[in-house]
């Protein structure tokens, strides 16, 4: 049950769309975004995991790779094939990990992401919304793989990162930065359900000692000059002030 790595725009436009990312040595992989409507808003679950691995003690979405028995569940060509087969992983890793019942026919297809080039395990992941009523079972965690869950507003989870109480990694930061703005389920649901679900090919920067994740259309994106005039898609991860810039 390996995780995602990693923007979307501010106004929820699909107006830098990236075109679909054909690389080899990629993993396909699915992220499921559970949000429920809470005493203080829209929460969002979040899991924390084991210290082990790439992604150790981040806190990340339910998800992992599609196995080959998602991709024996669905028919269709290859593009239907991709999109279902990620479908049933999102499902079954929510029903693993967070033992979360959920119905593939309610993910709504919210995010794509690729990371950058140099890592040992590369995940192409999608990523998807769904809504979970209250009165669902409590979440369950193995106690192995995760180690905690916790529903919180998306502004707690981002406003954790910069108090340096929570790791994550860009997507998952990417993700909740696009929602805390939604002050209610149905409302985020609908604005995910208007636009085309986009798609972020992460290139890395460091300049100052500070780590930049850059997306396509970002102006440093080719060359990795960030001090330059010019459109931003990026994510500054300055220790304390992790932020986002989306414009033209």
């Amino acid at each position: 049950m390996s995780k995602e790595y990693e923007g979307m725009s501010s106004d929820g436009s699909a107006s830098n769309v990236e075109e679909p990312v054909s690389e080899t040595g990629l993993i396909a992989a699915a992220t499921v975004i559970p949000v429920r409507q809470g005493p203080a808003g829209m929460e969002v679950l979040l899991l924390q995991r084991n210290s082990r691995g790439q992604f150790g003690n981040m806190w990340v979405f339910p998800g992992g790779r599609v196995d080959p028995e998602d991709v024996r569940s669905v028919d269709g060509d290859d593009a239907e094939v991709e999109m279902a087969a990620a479908r049933a992983a999102a499902v079954r890793e929510a029903a693993e990990e967070a033992s979360l019942d959920l119905d593939r026919s309610g993910l709504v297809p919210f995010s794509f992401w690729v990371p950058p080039l140099g890592g040992a395990k590369r995940f192409a992941t999608w990523f998807f919304l769904i809504e979970v009523r209250n009165d669902v079972s409590a979440v369950v965690v193995d106690q192995l793989e995760i180690h905690r869950s916790e529903w919180m507003t998306p502004a707690t989870a981002v406003a954790r990162v910069n108090a340096a109480q929570m790791d994550m990694a860009p997507p998952t930061f990417a993700t909740l930065w696009w929602l805390r703005d939604q002050t209610d389920t149905q409302g985020a649901l609908a604005a995910a359900r208007s636009r085309v679900p986009e798609r972020f090919s992460t290139h890395l920067r460091t300049h100052g000692g500070v780590m930049t994740a850059l997306w396509q259309g970002d102006v440093a994106y080719d060359d990795g000059d960030i001090d330059q005039a010019g459109p931003r898609r990026r994510l500054t991860m300055d220790p304390g002030s992790w932020h986002i810039e989306m414009h033209p």
